[in-house]
C-alpha cells in the first residue's frame, strides 16, 4: 500500500515541476552570460561590440522573459490553457507598462492604484496569476456555449486575471524586498556584523521571490551618491553557500539526472549566477536550502566585518569581484570562499535526512 504525500512533498513536487523542464535552459544562458562577463572583465570582448550584444541579448534575455518559460509550465502544471497563459506575462512585460511600473512610478486602474514593480525576471506575479488563472477557466468551460467559449473564455480571464495580477501579485515580491531594505539599513546602523548576517541569511529567498530586485536600485544609487554600496558584499557568501549545497547534493543524489542538475548548477554558481541551483536544486531540498543561507549568513557577517564595498553595480562573485576592490576586499572573498565548505558539510550532515526526504 503506498503511503500518502505529506503537505510539504506535494509542494516540493510543484515546485520541480514548475521548473525541471526549464533547468538546463536556464544553466545554459547562465554560463554564456558568466563567460560574456568574465571575457569583458578581462578586456577579450568589449561590451559595445556585435558577439558581446547578439550572445548577452540572448543569456540575459532567458532571465528577463523568465515569466513566459514559467507560463508555460505553470500552464502544463496546473491544466491551464498554455495560449492564454502566455497572455499573462504578455501584458505584465509590454514595454508600456514596464517603462512606468519598474521606474518607479504608479499607475490608477478604476480608481484603484497599481504600485510600481519588477515584473521581468520575476517569479511569484505569474504563478500566482497562472493559479488563479486555473480557477477563472473551470467555470468557463463549464458554463459558455461551445459557439462564444472559443472567444469569450480569454476575455473573461483577462478581464478577471490581469487586474489582480497587477493589483496585488505584482507589488508583493517589492513590498517585501523594501521591508527587509529598510530592515537592513536600520540593523547596519546598529552593526554591519549583523546586518550582513541578515542579508546573507534571506538574499536567495528573496531571488526566489523576486523581492532581490528592490536591492538594485538602492545599490545603484548608494553608488551614484556615495562613490560605492555595502549591500551587495554582504550577498558574495550566499553565492557559494549555494554551490557547496549543490556539490553536496550531487554526491548525495542516487538519481543520474538530478547529479547532473546538481553539479551544472554548481559550476553555475561558482561563476556567479544563482538561479539554476536555487529553482532547480536546494529550493527542492529544504535543509540544503537552509545549509547554503546560514553559510551566506556566515559568509555575510565576515563581510560587514571588514566594511566591504562595491564601486561599481555587479552581483557578488569571483567572476566579478573587481567590482569590490577597496576597503574589506581580502575578506570579502575569503566570505565567498569560506561559505562553500560550510554549506557543503552542512548539507552532508543530513545526507541520511535528505535522501528519506526525496523518496
Amino acid at each position: 500500500m503506498t503511503k500518502p504525500k505529506k503537505k510539504y512533498q506535494i509542494v516540493l513536487e510543484q515546485i520541480t515541476g514548475l521548473f525541471l523542464p526549464i533547468i538546463n535552459y536556464l544553466t545554459a544562458a547562465s554560463i554564456l552570460k558568466s563567460v560574456l562577463i568574465l571575457l569583458a572583465n578581462f578586456g577579450v570582448l568589449s561590451k559595445e561590440s556585435g558577439l558581446y550584444l547578439v550572445f548577452y541579448a540572448v543569456s540575459d534575455g532567458f532571465f528577463y522573459f523568465l515569466p513566459f518559460f514559467l507560463a508555460l509550465t505553470a500552464s502544463k502544471q496546473w491544466k491551464t490553457d498554455p495560449f492564454l497563459s502566455l497572455l499573462i506575462p504578455v501584458g505584465m512585460l509590454y514595454p508600456d507598462i514596464v517603462a512606468i511600473l519598474e521606474n518607479g512610478q504608479s499607475l490608477s486602474f478604476l480608481g484603484l492604484p497599481i504600485q510600481p514593480a519588477i515584473y521581468h525576471s520575476s517569479v511569484i506575479p505569474v504563478l500566482l496569476a497562472i493559479g488563479l488563472l486555473h480557477y477563472v477557466e473551470k467555470p468557463c468551460d463549464k458554463f459558455l456555449p461551445e459557439s462564444v467559449k472559443g472567444f469569450l473564455k480569454p476575455l473573461i480571464c483577462c478581464i478577471i486575471v490581469l487586474p489582480v495580477t497587477f493589483l496585488l501579485f505584482g507589488p508583493l515580491g517589492g513590498l517585501i524586498g523594501d521591508l527587509l531594505t529598510k530592515l537592513f539599513y536600520v540593523l547596519y546602523n546598529l552593526s554591519p556584523v549583523a546586518a550582513g548576517i541578515f542579508m546573507g541569511f534571506v538574499i536567495q529567498p528573496m531571488v526566489f521571490l523576486g523581492a532581490h530586485w528592490s536591492i538594485v536600485p538602492v545599490a545603484i544609487t548608494s553608488i551614484a551618491t556615495n562613490g560605492y554600496d555595502v549591500i551587495m558584499p554582504l550577498l558574495g557568501g550566499a553565492v557559494y553557500g549555494q554551490c557547496g549545497a549543490c556539490v553536496a547534493l550531487g554526491l548525495i543524489a542516487k538519481e543520474k539526472q538530478q547529479r547532473t542538475i546538481s553539479y551544472q548548477a554548481a559550476f553555475s554558481c561558482a561563476l556567479g549566477v544563482t538561479e539554476p541551483a536555487l529553482f532547480g536544486v536546494t529550493i527542492r531540498n529544504p535543509r540544503a536550502m537552509l545549509s547554503a543561507c546560514i553559510a551566506g549568513a556566515v559568509g555575510g557577517g565576515i563581510a560587514g566585518l571588514a566594511g566591504a564595498r562595491c564601486i561599481s553595480f555587479a552581483f557578488p562573485s569571483f567572476v566579478t569581484c573587481v567590482a569590490y576592490v577597496g576597503p574589506g576586499f581580502a575578506m570579502f572573498l575569503v566570505s565567498m570562499i569560506v561559505a562553500f565548505p560550510i554549506a557543503f558539510l552542512l548539507t552532508m550532515l543530513q545526507k541520511n535526512q535528505i535522501m528519506k526526504q526525496v523518496q
